[in-house]
């Protein structure tokens, strides 16, 4: 082949529900491909333009598939464009990392199969990535752009950008929105793509088996360093930090999504532990019901044993509920409730006559906890938060006020009063809430 001549062949306004854009059309000497151009304000010799160089998707792009996150970054990056007032979204005609659409429905045959995104490319003889970037530079000089800030997640395209001579100043994350359907396409990336992206291991736990996989390896070298099991706090709350209107009343805050994402949870973790107060409020199965996987061990702490004959755990779970107790909790209460299949383990207290949560996480690593997944109520929240008992949090956050009782109460009981931040955070949509996730620290007073 000779030199790759690329031209413009005709612009036109094109207004969209995002802003008003030039579209721009070119053609190149060597193939009979139609690249795109979308451009908003005056980028003509301006320095770090806004810039995503998108390559075409149709099923996640016109479909709105699930199956990736393609769409999602298209229109992502046309909102932050219009937002910005300058920049220019160059879209490539290659369908499939540059596979073609035949081969990408072939590919998706395999993946179902049970092979991941790159296994399926090469079985069908592809290479793992086909696409090239020549054009995409041209298209910036072309336009006499001087920089760009680029819009992405991949490496490989700001190596080849800048390869070809595009000055590129920065990279802004697009941060994905995970789905049971596109976890696994998202985790290969990361593995096997060096994509940039922040995915917990927690939220691997939507890819089926390679999270729990992840999960339980963690969990157990945790457990075998500390002595105790590895704890995830989750649970969901209103924008003003309320998981109740009030005291003892059930309210159901989560969406569909993160509804599902919370049991996919519970499917990767050992045991799932709420308070008395929880039980009493929502009378809970704690199992896993919207998902593919094993019920947890619900564990509950009930220093009193105000444990109801007919809950919902003793009667409807494939698993006897574990009771962690007090050593001055009533006995006769005690035998009826084994009498009905509970079983009772009595612990220390503490001053104010609650469960030492320390000395009841030795107990569950001696029978094989390795990790644990505490949902609630608020004084088992705050609890686990001021003894330093959580590890990694969950936090679904729904656009809703409810002015009640809020999820976490005073930390400063601990002497010396640490308070915890998070670590290797992330965040993400799933239908209207947000979930943030991360490593607990403690900073010191």
């Amino acid at each position: 082949m000779g030199e790759l001549i690329l031209t413009r062949k005709t612009c036109a306004r094109v207004p969209t529900t995002e802003g008003e854009f030039q579209l721009c059309l070119y053609t190149s000497n060597q193939d009979d491909k139609e690249h795109l151009v979308l451009i908003i304000g005056d980028i003509a010799d301006r320095p770090d333009v806004l810039v995503r160089v998108h390559s075409e998707c149709f099923t996640g792009d016109v479909l709105g598939s699930l199956r990736c996150d393609c769409g999602e970054q298209l229109h992502r990056a046309m909102h932050l464009i219009a937002q910005e007032g300058t920049g220019i979204l160059i879209y490539l005609r290659q369908e499939g990392r540059g596979i073609g659409i035949l081969d990408k429905l072939r590919a998706y045959n395999l993946q179902d199969m049970g092979y991941d995104t790159v296994d399926a490319n090469l079985l069908l003889g592809r290479k793992a990535d086909e696409r090239d970037y020549t054009v995409a530079a041209l298209i910036l000089k072309d336009l006499s752009v001087r920089s760009v800030r680029l819009l992405t997640n991949n490496p490989l395209k700001i190596e080849s950008l800048q390869q070809a001579g595009v000055a590129v100043s920065t990279r802004l994350p697009m941060p994905p929105r995970v789905t049971a359907e596109n976890a696994s396409y998202l985790r290969t990336k990361v593995q096997r793509m060096r994509h940039l992206l922040n995915l917990s291991p927690l939220f691997r736990a939507l890819a089926p088996h390679h999270g729990l996989k992840a999960l339980s390896v963690r969990a157990a070298e945790h457990c075998q360093r500390t002595g105790r099991p590895f704890v995830t706090l989750t649970y969901a709350q209103s924008l003003d930090g309320c998981i109740a209107a009030r005291r003892g009343q059930a309210l159901h805050l989560s969406g569909r999504q993160s509804l599902t994402l919370t049991h996919r949870l519970r499917a990767a973790h050992d045991a799932i532990l709420v308070g008395i107060g929880t039980v009493l409020a929502d009378n809970p199965l704690l199992n896993v019901r919207l998902v593919e996987g094993k019920d947890p061990q619900p564990v509950i702490v009930d220093s009193r044993l105000r444990f109801p004959l007919e809950a919902n755990l003793l009667h409807q779970h494939s698993l006897s509920p574990l009771i962690a107790t007090g050593d001055q909790a009533d006995r006769e209460r005690q035998r009826r409730l084994e009498a009905v299949g509970a079983r009772v383990l009595r612990l220390p207290t503490m001053a104010n006559g609650d469960v030492d949560l320390a000395a009841l996480l030795v107990r569950l690593a001696e029978q094989g906890v390795n990790s644990l997944m505490v949902e609630g109520g608020a004084r088992i929240i705050t609890s686990f938060l001021a003894t330093h008992l959580v590890d990694h949090l969950v936090l679904t956050v729904v656009p809703r006020l409810v002015g009640g009782l809020h999820a976490v109460g005073s930390l400063g009981w601990i002497d010396p009063p640490h308070f915890p931040s998070l670590r290797n955070l992330g965040y993400q949509q799933l239908g209207e809430d947000l979930v943030l996730w991360g490593d607990l620290a403690w900073d010191k007073p």
